[in-house]
């Protein structure tokens, strides 16, 4: 009877480790997949400012808060 329970643990504690294994590797996979996105959502962004006039701004434009020349 003794063998049996070690053995009836050491199963529990293989698919204990495979369960988290696999929760590991489906995060990993998951996280992977979100870089590629954000990177081809990125790439994208970086090709729709080439293809458009260059800003003639100089500086943060979009930080004014008036029409001022300050």
């Amino acid at each position: 009877m003794g063998m049996q329970d070690d053995d009836d643990k050491q199963r529990a504690q293989k698919a204990a480790k495979a369960g988290r294994t696999a929760e590991a590797d489906a995060k990993r996979l998951r996280l992977a997949k979100n870089l590629r996105d954000n990177l081809q959502r990125r790439k994208q962004q970086m090709r729709a400012r080439r293809a458009g006039a260059a800003d003639e701004a100089s500086g943060l434009p979009a930080a004014k808060t008036d029409e001022s020349d300050d």
